[in-house]
């Protein structure tokens, strides 16, 4: 009789409490709302439809990207130099075979391709790259897109739009008719970071620099090429990428040139100016893009903009690891801080994870958790299901610690919550 007791007992369902079942439902409410809220993507590499070839878009594109190619050079054996020489699909085929057919494609990158292709509808089990070719080669470019951020449940895409983008500038000089999903930040990291360069570009586009010599006159005219584009573009913000060793103040052409250019500009049109800090570029230069590496910044020079500028606004994201609680400290003290984004050699999800946490935990709501940095359309697919993911258990936790003090929020509550950390709080940030 114990032992048919104790079969009996090894069989039934567990008893699931009144407080663990309203835990589930929490947790599931958070999942759907964090699954479901629209996003503004702040930061892309993607293009309005206008720009044609510039907007990147299908399998090749989505192979060659060059996250997979920093990953498939670890085990191709033939040079960088004659990789290159080859076309983009026999490129795509070599990433194809390196990373998904001879090694399971575990890495972040090789996942998101997948993620990507699945929820399009498409097979992956069967590692078919010619019937995947044909699927993309038989959509409309523009249903494609609406497709793609539907999926990810995208509402409005901000582009980075360089003038010294020499295939780029010309559509912005003959105008066209703007996709009203597609926004623009003005990048003006060739003006910041090669003063004799980009002066050179000046005086062919007529503004009278004075060769590379910033008397007060060159600063008068890079501030008029600075408000031309400004309004040319309708930028929402400006931007430059920085390497490790930005010190500000200082007596470089850079520091100069953001002190009495690009700040003002900044503060004449009551827009921000973005700093992305932590690059070191070129590290292998045979790799192009895929060369780029990491180093730990110094945010002396942040906090003393950010103090030294009260009446500009600066958005930040930084690309070590190491730099991400100074970051989130530095944010607490400077309300004209906006901090945004699990940025490059970041956004894999143990970081990615890990720095939303923190975030939560420091600023509340106060930040914009993440930006797709997408340079393949479709990638916008996999960036955004992923992250929400992530985002949905670092909220669902911070919720569940709040109801153990018997603060339960409601549905429109962590909904509004949802559409601040997806743009809701960048754009509040902006209207300052």
């Amino acid at each position: 009789m114990v032992v048919a007791q104790d079969r009996v007992s090894r069989h039934e369902s567990p008893v699931v409490t009144a407080s663990e079942r309203k835990r589930a439902e929490l947790v599931k409410r958070v999942d759907h709302i964090a699954a479901t809220t629209p996003v503004f993507d702040i930061h892309t590499h993607l293009y309005d439809p206008a720009f044609r070839g510039l907007l990147l878009w299908g399998i090749d594109d989505l192979l060659t990207y060059h996250y997979l190619l920093a990953e498939a050079f670890r085990y191709l054996e033939l040079s960088p130099e004659k990789f290159r020489s080859l076309s983009k699909a026999r490129r795509a085929d070599l990433i194809w075979e390196a990373l998904f057919v001879r090694h399971s494609p575990i890495s972040e990158a090789c996942r998101g391709v997948l993620t990507t292709l699945n929820l399009l509808g498409l097979d992956v089990k069967k590692r078919d790259l010619p019937s995947l070719r044909r699927w993309f080669a038989g959509q409309n470019l523009e249903k494609h897109i609406t497709r793609c951020l539907e999926l990810a449940r995208v509402e409005k895409i901000c582009m980075t739009n360089s003038p010294f983008d020499d295939m780029e500038r010309p559509v912005w000089e003959r105008e066209f008719r703007r996709d009203e999903r597609f926004v623009a930040a003005l990048r003006i990291d060739p003006l910041l970071l090669d003063w004799p360069a980009a002066a050179r570009r000046l005086a062919e586009w007529g503004y009278n620099v004075d060769g590379a010599r910033l008397s007060g006159r060159a600063m008068g005219e890079v501030r008029r090429f600075l408000k031309d584009w400004t309004k040319r573009i309708e930028a929402q913000y400006l931007m430059v990428s920085l390497p490790p060793d930005f010190s500000f103040p200082n007596r470089t052409h850079c520091a100069n040139l953001l002190e009495k250019a690009v700040l003002p500009c900044c503060r004449e049109f009551g827009l921000p100016f973005a700093l992305m800090l932590g690059v070191k570029r070129g590290v292998n230069p045979d790799l192009g893009l895929a060369g780029d590496g990491v180093g730990r910044s110094n945010l002396d020079a942040l906090q003393n903009l950010c103090a030294g500028f009260p009446d500009n606004r600066f958005l930040a994201t930084v690309l070590s690891r190491e730099n991400q609680h100074e970051l989130c400290v530095l944010a607490r003290k400077f309300r004209n801080l906006h901090i945004f984004g699990c940025w490059w050699f970041t956004n894999v999800p143990v970081i990615a994870e890990e720095m939303t946490r923190m975030r939560l935990e420091l600023l509340g709501l106060s930040v914009t958790a993440q930006q797709s940095d997408a340079r393949v359309l479709d990638q916008l697919i996999y960036k955004w299901s992923h992250f929400r993911e992530i985002m949905s258990r670092a909220l669902a936790d911070r919720y569940l610690d709040l109801s153990r003090t018997g603060w339960e929020p409601t549905a429109a509550e962590i909904q509004r919550d949802v559409r601040d950390l997806l743009g809701g709080a960048f754009q509040r940030f902006c209207r300052m």
